[in-house]
């Protein structure tokens, strides 16, 4: 399963990188959801984690156009500022969401909830 990180935070790529690689996942990083959008316009992706908030571009626009295309695939949010209302906003499209600093443990949740669809 290939998955794709967007996040601005170097530490937080590593870590992703490390523990879906760990995992068996095919990880691309990138640190914008620019390059992401060139990315997502050459290959699929099984899941995408993004950030959002990044001094290059706000995560939540580049989450909500993509899971307003068919067939998208899960997608994670992460953000130390996830309010209960953009949790719940999130949710209602079908994104999970996950608070920033989150342990390996939370991580593995969120990825047994997004494939357990």
């Amino acid at each position: 399963m290939k998955v794709l990180v967007v996040d601005d935070e170097q530490l937080v790529r590593w870590f992703l990188q490390r523990a879906l690689t760990k995992k068996g996942y095919k990880v691309t990083v990138v640190s914008s959801t620019q390059e992401a959008e060139v990315l997502l316009r050459q290959e699929d992706y099984d899941l995408i984690i993004s950030d959002l908030r990044m001094p290059t571009g706000d995560g939540a626009p580049f989450i909500n156009r993509i899971v307003e295309t068919d067939n998208h695939p899960p997608v994670i949010a992460c953000s130390a500022y996830i309010t209960p209302e953009l949790d719940k906003e999130f949710r209602l499209k079908g994104v999970y969401t996950l608070k920033k600093p989150f342990k390996l443990s939370e991580l593995e949740e969120a990825l047994q909830k997004v494939f357990s669809f």
